[in-house]
């Protein structure tokens, strides 16, 4: 039990130095100035990044639950030292590709496995109605850490272009040796002798049987791709608005204090507002968000994307408390995983339009096109949320799968 509740700390501190990423503030600077990428070729890379995993992303997860969750964490530290690595030696797409595979696969190792290892730790100790708060404060370790990385971001880079990539093999360096002394917890263990039989029972659980998960999924997909598709925006879209670049790293890192503090603020909210006050408020934070980066020009407007941080921060410790309750134990990180999958595969839709759309009609015109399509998407989905939130939306047991 001791080695157990040591889980929650080391945790905290993964989770910190997985989104401690130096390069992150300034890498669209680095892959249009130093590779010589398109917005358009960006977008398109990352929506590789996303097919990677999105193909790693259910098989992570499935095995991840039968190798065992310390097992599956130190495979994806290895994999993250061996793509930063291969990043410090790039010159062209294809390595950079190279390096976003090997990347993509690490962070599907990672997706799921560190929250059912978080719930199981705490649903052996009793803890589990604690989840959403350790949750929040494992996200704000988390962004604590990605603003950290990025504080001299721009400094760094400015020294030497590939000074914070030497930086980020390191951290992860310090990742593997952190996942040596994780507990793996005592799980329930029913899985079929078929492994696509069983695949198949959890998909069909997750999005056919499970009503109220299916529907907090996907208000979940949505709303953490309006979160997303800034990330890839904001830095061409300050550059235009005359953000000097010594200031990328410190708006960089005040982008994430705002997702730490609102993770960590997320459960307090919730037991405020309750469910249908607060996701409304979520959905609030996105439109005025979108509206006011598409509709304003200045040094000053990227503060209306720190108001999508604010969304990011509080959203995930919310719907993903909710969706663990849905899931059994035996297969929770495969599940997890199934979500992440569905995220991946609409952004590996969408990024290469929206990156075309992006060298058209720049990052500002880009903002307003999502404005308009958020307005039109959320409210539907908003809708089904809370018509099985409360009721028996689910039709099946969690030990059905």
């Amino acid at each position: 039990m001791t080695s157990l509740r040591r889980n929650i700390p080391l945790l905290y501190a993964f989770s910190f130095l997985q989104m401690t990423l130096f390069p992150m503030a300034v890498i669209t600077l680095f892959w249009k100035d130093q590779i010589g990428l398109s917005l358009s070729e960006i977008l398109l890379l990352q929506s590789i990044f996303a097919v990677a995993m999105a193909v790693m992303e259910y098989p992570s997860g499935y095995i991840s639950d039968r190798i065992g969750y310390r097992a599956a964490l130190t495979a994806a530290s290895a994999l993250g030292i061996a793509g930063w690595a291969v990043y410090t030696a790039a010159t062209s797409f294809r390595d950079v590709l190279i390096a976003e595979i090997l990347l993509g696969i690490a962070t599907s190792f990672i997706s799921g496995t560190d929250s059912a290892l978080l719930y199981e730790s705490l649903k052996e100790q009793g803890e589990e109605t604690a989840y959403a708060r350790h949750e929040g404060r494992s996200t704000f370790f988390g962004q604590t850490g990605e603003a950290a990385g990025a504080l001299f971001a721009g400094v760094l880079y400015a020294r030497y272009p590939l000074l914070p990539f030497f930086l980020q093999v390191g951290v992860w360096v310090l990742a593997l040796f952190l996942t040596r002394r994780l507990t793996e917890p005592a799980r329930e263990r029913h899985h079929q002798a078929s492994h696509l039989k069983e695949a198949l029972a959890s998909a069909s659980y997750v999005f056919v049987r499970n009503r109220r998960l299916r529907a907090t999924i996907l208000l979940s997909i949505a709303l953490g791709l309006a979160s997303f598709y800034p990330v890839w925006l904001i830095q061409p879209y300050m550059r235009d608005s005359g953000v000097p670049l010594a200031s990328f790293g410190p708006i960089w890192a005040g982008a994430n204090l705002v997702v730490a503090l609102f993770a960590v603020l997320s459960h307090r909210v919730r037991a405020g507002l309750g469910d249908r006050p607060m996701l409304l408020l979520l959905v609030l934070l996105v439109w005025v968000g979108y509206l006011g980066l598409g509709w304003t020009a200045g040094a000053w407007s990227f503060l209306f994307y720190y108001l999508l941080t604010a969304m990011r921060g509080m959203r995930g410790p919310l719907l993903l408390h909710l969706v663990q309750d849905e899931i059994p134990s035996a297969n929770r990180a495969g599940m997890l995983s199934l979500q992440s999958l569905c995220f991946r595969l609409l952004f590996a839709c969408t990024a290469p339009l929206v990156g075309r759309y992006a060298d058209a009609a720049g990052a500002g015109g880009t903002f307003r096109l999502l404005a308009a399509a958020y307005l039109l998407v959320l409210p539907p989905l908003v809708y089904l949320f809370f018509r099985h939130l409360h009721a028996d939306g689910s039709s099946a047991c969690k030990g059905g799968t």
